[in-house]
């Protein structure tokens, strides 16, 4: 057997009562296998992946994988307690005082507080814990299942790299095309009960499953042309007494059975959800909203001011894309255009019937004791306003890929993604004057992202958008809100991509200022402050002080680079670590004291 191999499935089946998810399926994993896990929702990728994480039992087939192969599984369910610390929680996972010290390199990697209580967390902290405590053992297959939900774009990247140089074999499924195109190597395609596999990652999946698409479109249109000549003989009349004449009728029926079968398979499989296009406003006038020197705070909570004095004026048909860390205030900004946040001081002016559908990331809207139908008619009824047309809620679900006849279901019984779903049928039925969308593609599967990327970027109304998709806001947006900590809020031109260039010629404007200020230093040309003299000396000192840890930060992130490091020279491995993660926090450190003497000293000059 491949010495690479780590992993296989031979000709396993398995059912949930009548229906079969897998049947004679084989799969094979190898060590360094990047993959990208992709279908349709209900095809079996959760199946799979509990199959291989071994909480999932089959029905028939082998099972092999190499001896003590070690899983690590990351999904929407983890236990937490509540009454531990992180630092608690996750040195039980780790179960060795002796590797401490990673707690601390992935806690600051995601931004979460190891002395924090599991029970005060955000949901979203608590998903990066879960993702910690997936990440920080070893293993030699990690299974991730939309790990970059709630997670910003700094931690995303972080794990883009962290993923890159991982020393095992890893599946994932993720709407996040970006990210699977950074990291992914294979992909493993489930479509229609079938693995398809491709070797060149990600990056190249539409392409290849187009070819793959018109490959078999061509296949069924040549056999159709036989089966046609097939069936005209047919009906032409057979003696039934010539059995080689009725063997061939028998034939001639099957292959058309099937053909139809195999044809609407395909159908189905090319299929999308069917998003309608979106009126635009019939409104002409230019400014929706404008905030003047507005501060905000959090709902219900005037003592925590989450964004300070900002001016923003929002015009109609405006394609906002709003970026920054949690907690910096994307929500909060939202809720204040539409009233569910308080402005404590400056202003905030909305047009008159001004109006906004607001798809909420946490589903609030969504009452899951509620059936389907019930919350697309709450008012009771079969029928509901689709762009002023009356709709029978029955056809308006089989758009949105919602079994009709489970119409009358709690939302309670749905997924993650069905429940984003259903919120996004409500959202799109009847939208307002503007369009106000919080993390919209969370849970969801390719397909739909697809789908709903391809009708905003048609929409001609006005449209807020939180999301870290790199991609999606590319093809959505035309304008980034970017918030920072602290209150700052600064608009930039153009998508993703666009803001993402404007903040790195930022970057090296900032480091070709701070290298003139130590070129300054060191021939002590920098005129003498009204500083103390202690204080002085204290600024005249941190550009070298800050340009030897670099140095030394720089030399272990190169050593680190070496992916053999930590099984070659395990102690070593262990001191750099802990070593480069004490440097990151001392360079932060001084750069933040160079930024305060520094503004200290043009204080006094001015």
């Amino acid at each position: 057997m491949n010495s690479n191999l780590v992993f296989s499935l031979k000709d396993i089946s398995i059912s949930f009562g009548k229906n079969e998810i897998f049947k004679d399926f084989n799969m094979l994993i190898h060590k360094r296998d990047f993959i990208a896990l992709v279908g349709k929702n209900g095809v079996g990728k959760s199946t799979l992946m509990r199959i291989i994480n071994g909480n999932q039992e089959i029905d028939i087939g082998e099972v092999w994988k190499e001896n003590g192969l070690k899983v690590s599984y990351f999904n929407q369910h983890f236990d937490l307690n509540d009454s531990f610390t992180v630092s608690k929680e996750l040195l039980n996972r780790l179960g060795n005082k002796d590797e401490d010290f990673k707690i601390d390199i992935f806690c600051d990697s995601l931004q979460i507080d190891k002395n924090a209580t599991i029970s005060t967390l955000s949901g979203g902290q608590k998903r990066r814990v879960g993702l910690i405590k997936s990440l920080i053992i070893d293993s030699n297959i990690l299974l991730l299942d939309e790990p970059t939900n709630h997670l910003d774009l700094e931690c995303i990247i972080w794990l883009e790299n962290y993923l890159k140089n991982f020393n095992g074999s890893i599946i994932c499924v993720s709407h996040d095309r970006t990210f699977l195109n950074n990291f992914t190597n294979k992909i493993f395609w489930i479509d229609r009960g079938n693995l398809r596999i491709s070797p060149t990652g990600f990056k190249d999946f539409d392409k290849w499953s187009d070819s793959l698409f018109e490959q078999e479109s061509s296949e069924l249109k040549n056999r159709k042309q036989f089966v046609n000549i097939e069936v005209k003989w047919a009906n032409r009349g057979v003696k039934a007494r010539v059995k080689r004449n009725q063997k061939r009728l028998e034939r001639a029926i099957y292959l058309k059975n099937k053909l139809e079968k195999d044809e609407s398979s395909f159908r189905k499989a090319i299929s999308g959800i069917k998003l309608m296009n979106l009126k635009p406003s019939s409104d002409s006038s230019k400014f929706i909203a404008e905030f003047f020197n507005a501060s905000i705070s959090y709902p219900n909570n005037e003592k925590v001011k989450i964004i300070n004095n900002m001016s923003l004026k929002i015009n109609r048909n405006d394609r906002i894309g709003l970026l920054g860390s949690n907690g910096t205030g994307k929500s909060t900004f939202l809720k204040a255009l539409i009233g569910q946040a308080l402005v404590i001081s400056g202003s905030l002016k909305i047009k008159k019937d001004m109006n906004f559908s607001y798809f909420d990331q946490m589903r609030n809207i969504i009452e899951i004791e509620k059936s389907i139908k019930k919350i697309l008619v709450p008012s009771g009824g079969d029928y509901l306003n689709v762009q002023g047309k009356q709709r029978h809620v029955c056809s308006y679900l089989k758009d949105f890929k919602f079994d009709p006849s489970k119409a009358n279901e709690s939302v309670d019984t749905l997924s993650g993604g069905q429940k984003n779903r259903l919120l996004l049928a409500k959202v799109l039925a009847n939208p307002k004057t503007g369009l106000i969308l919080d993390e919209p593609t969370n849970d969801l599967d390719l397909e739909t992202m697809d789908l709903l990327t391809e009708m905003l970027s048609s929409y001609k109304g006005t449209l807020l958008i939180v999301s870290h998709d790199r991609d999606f806001l590319d093809q959505t947006v035309n304008k980034i809100l970017h918030f920072e900590k602290g209150g700052k809020v600064s608009l930039y031109l153009g998508g993703f991509t666009d803001f993402m260039n404007n903040q790195e010629l930022i970057k090296l404007n900032q480091k070709k200022k701070f290298n003139d200020v130590i070129k300054i230093s060191k021939k002590e040309k920098i005129q003498k402050p009204k500083l103390s003299y202690k204080f002085q000396y204290e600024l005249d000192k941190l550009p070298n002080e800050i340009q030897d840890i670099e140095i030394k930060i720089k030399k272990i992130n190169d050593e680190l680079m070496n992916s053999n490091l930590y099984l070659d020279n395990n102690d070593r491995f262990d001191n750099i670590t802990k070593e480069f993660t004490g440097l990151k926090i001392t360079l932060r450190e001084k750069e933040n004291r160079w930024i305060e003497l520094t503004e200290m000293k043009e204080n006094d000059q001015n």
